[in-house]
């Protein structure tokens, strides 16, 4: 596949995932894709692997964080490798504490689908953001 289909076919999995249609996206995306997020005191960091684990960590997301890009992010692809930068504002659900990051994916495509994703993300402050209101001491 070309340069340019690898960017669309990425571009075509972020809008799947903006629009909730579980098949269109899983259709885009390898049975065995693996997807990394990084960090510690993060409930969704962690190796996520197939339709399976693509499926649940969508699905803990939409429980978890409301999140809006604010901007459209940046495309920058080489070989089978598709880079994607932007910046998102969010609020973890559970403690209603706001968050912004700036993150960028490195995305793999073969054939047609995405096969591997790894977020490089603000841990610290998604991490800050999950944290509950410690109870005072009594």
């Amino acid at each position: 596949m070309s340069i340019q289909a690898n960017v669309h076919t990425v571009k075509d999995f972020f809008a799947a995932m903006g629009g909730g249609n579980k098949q269109d996206l899983l259709a885009l995306v390898a049975e065995d894709i693996e997807w990394i997020i990084p960090g510690e005191d993060w409930p969704l960091a962690g190796t996520h692997r197939g339709h399976a684990g693509l499926t649940d960590l969508l699905q803990t997301a939409s429980e978890m964080v409301e999140t809006s890009f604010p901007e459209p992010p940046e495309f920058v692809a080489q070989g089978d490798r598709v880079l994607v930068i932007g910046f998102a504002r969010g609020k973890i659900k559970a403690t209603n504490r706001t968050f912004e990051d700036n993150w960028v994916f490195a995305i793999t495509v073969r054939n047609g689908k995405l096969t591997n994703i790894r977020e490089y993300i603000d841990t610290l402050a998604l991490a800050r953001a999950s944290e509950m209101p410690r109870a005072p001491d009594s």
